[in-house]
């Protein structure tokens, strides 16, 4: 039977076990079957969490588990995180690498998931557009190509080409691929970046709006890590990139050789293409691979989002 949730702010403080902090929030319905399973004090109203074993077990609570996992159960809930606190950073060298690496894959699932689902309805709107001729004047396709750098400002249409590169350019990136790379970029969300700003792919902003680079290499110029409102800001940022630089057009040949294969896109395959994305080159891929190994990552490429109303994770402030 499916399940219903309702939209919440969900208060979690993640700290390390032992240290009490209290916070309070609105709340979310939880499966009244599940509730005996997990010592989060749970009512219709609020959910109040103490530390990061709390954070698991809002997620049993919510069925999103290693076991559904391991028994090939592919469904995602809706699960976002609003913010990366200090406290993440703190507490993350101090817990068991397991349960590290449960939680920031589960909290990165969902944010990768959402920002592919916005991909996919936009290209279902170019491929359509295209199907019906319209792809000379229609403005919500101008603002689409605009978007992913296809034509500048000033230009009102579309021709043969443009469209091509269009439908290149408008695809999703497969969550393994997303999910290692922001572990390897982010230090599995505990790095200076990631806490300050929300940031989890390392990109470059010359806005002179990010975050300073404690060892800048001058000969790259005045360069800053971009900041975020959202680890899900910083996901969509990161897709648009892979998806629009000119270092990246390896990767998205691949990728639209793969769907006129019938295939679908394979992280794995992907990362193969991403030597540009590091200075390290090939040895950056390798590594890449060496995490989607490690943690079974592979799977996650057949991953769905539930079909349920989101729940928001919103870290309490330190008292």
């Amino acid at each position: 039977m499916k399940k219903i949730f309702s939209v919440i702010w969900v208060v979690l403080v993640l700290v390390a076990c032992g240290e009490k902090q209290q916070e309070e929030g609105a709340g979310v319905k939880i499966d009244a079957n599940k509730r005996e399973k997990s010592s989060v004090q749970l009512d219709s109203q609020k959910v109040e969490s103490y530390s990061y074993q709390d954070v698991l077990k809002l997620f049993e609570s919510l069925n999103y588990t290693p076991e559904r996992w391991k028994a090939g159960i592919r469904e995602v809930p809706r699960v976002y995180l609003m913010s990366i606190p200090q406290r993440w950073k703190e507490g993350a060298s101090q817990m068991p690498v397991v349960d590290k690496k449960r939680i920031f894959f589960r909290l990165g699932a969902p944010l990768i998931l959402t920002s592919n689902e916005q991909i996919q309805k936009e290209r279902d709107f170019v491929l359509a557009a295209i199907k019906a001729g319209d792809n000379q004047s229609n403005e919500k396709l101008m603002t689409i190509a605009r978007k992913y750098r296809v034509i500048k400002a000033a230009q009102l249409a579309l021709d043969d080409e443009a469209m091509t590169e269009l439908i290149s350019r408008v695809d999703i990136i497969p969550v393994s691929l997303a999910l290692a790379q922001s572990a390897e970029e982010s230090g599995w969300g505990s790095s200076r970046f990631a806490v300050l700003g929300n940031a989890l792919f390392g990109q470059w902003d010359f806005s002179g709006k990010g975050i300073k680079v404690q060892q800048q290499r001058k000969e790259l110029g005045n360069y800053t890590i971009a900041r975020f409102d959202t680890p899900q800001d910083s996901v969509s940022a990161y897709m648009l990139n892979l998806n629009t630089n000119a270092a990246y057009q390896r990767m998205r040949s691949k990728r639209q050789k793969m769907r006129q294969q019938g295939l679908p896109a394979s992280g794995w395959e992907l990362t193969k293409t991403l030597d540009k994305y590091s200075e390290r080159g090939e040895a950056y891929v390798d590594t890449i691979h060496q995490i989607m190994k490690y943690n079974h990552l592979q799977e996650a490429d057949k991953a769905f989002l539930a079909d349920m109303e989101p729940v928001y994770l919103k870290p309490a402030e330190s008292q």
